[in-house]
């Protein structure tokens, strides 16, 4: 049967999705002077006392630490920090496996991530160069080559913001187009074509949306820990369509629960076209029968 080339996205927060950790515990804080658990008490507390949105308020107050402690965080050293960063199993190999797997099918397998983490940790990650894009909290950077403001914060609702610019083919920095009206057939990732996987809070709205669009959502958790309890809540609130322990590993659960996704979207492909085919004929019949009709008369 000849195929169409069918784009689908599969799209991950970072931090305890793919990561086992968040992203700035792998040496960033550490750089700081302390351990990660100081120093997101610290941070969430100023941010608190300070009525600050708390992802921006994280931002800053890395800014605010750097500054005091006298420590770079150019572009390239928050880069640097994402060579340490440590994935679930499976992580590592799991693109290209799925990326093979979406080819045999004619699927056209597009990975992107929304995070409320750093960008320009994740650019220095061994994973990387799978992404087609990435839709992160980002730094503003002064003549110093230090960061001096939060140029993009990445919270829960700015999450699905990012989702539909997926769905229309946009860029991060399209803020106007993304508000205009794209009829269905023009959008590049329809939502039914798309996995959204999460772990936490941040979440939600954008396994919500994913979910009711049409799309699947999955919630991972590591396991043998308390985020199952989490995991599991978000499947029973019907916020997700799966809840599945953090292994990417070839015949793993997510592993085999995505490789049916993907085995279904190629098949309702098919079979869409299957039905194309049948309309043509129809409405072939339906002419020749009227133009009989017509000579006939």
């Amino acid at each position: 049967m000849a195929k169409n080339s069918t784009k689908v996205g599969l799209i991950y927060d970072f931090d305890e999705t793919l990561s086992i950790d968040y992203m700035q515990s792998f040496g960033l804080i550490q750089a700081l002077g302390y351990t990660p658990e100081t120093f997101w008490k610290k941070a969430n507390l100023w941010s608190a006392n300070n009525n600050a949105d708390q992802i921006t308020g994280t931002m800053y107050y890395f800014m605010k630490t750097a500054k005091e402690k006298g420590v770079s965080l150019t572009r390239e050293d928050l880069k640097n920090f994402g060579r340490n960063i440590e994935y679930y199993n499976g992580v590592l190999t799991w693109f290209e496996r799925i990326n093979n797997y979406g080819h045999a099918l004619d699927l056209e397998v597009e990975h992107y991530i929304i995070s409320s983490g750093y960008e320009e940790i994740v650019e220095g990650t061994a994973i990387r160069k799978y992404f087609k894009d990435v839709f992160a909290c980002s730094y503003a950077f002064g003549q110093d080559k230090q960061p001096v403001w939060p140029a993009r914060v990445v919270n829960y609702s700015i999450k699905t913001q990012f989702l539909s610019k997926i769905n229309k083919g946009l860029g991060k920095n399209d803020d106007i187009a993304v508000n205009e009206y794209t009829p269905d057939e023009e959008r590049r990732i329809p939502f039914k074509q798309m996995i959204y996987f999460g772990d936490g809070m941040t979440d939600i709205p954008s396994m919500k949306l994913t979910k009711e669009r049409g799309g699947n959502a999955i919630a991972v958790y590591t396991p043998h820990s308390r985020a199952k309890k989490k995991a599991m809540k978000l499947l029973v609130d019907n916020r997700v369509n799966f809840a599945l322990p953090a292994d990417y590993s070839e015949n793993k659960e997510i592993d085999i629960v995505v490789k049916t996704i993907l085995d279904k979207i190629a098949t309702e492909r098919d079979l869409d076209i299957l039905k194309a085919k049948e309309e043509k004929k129809k409405h072939l019949q339906v002419t020749v029968n009227k133009l009989k009709c017509y000579k006939h008369n």
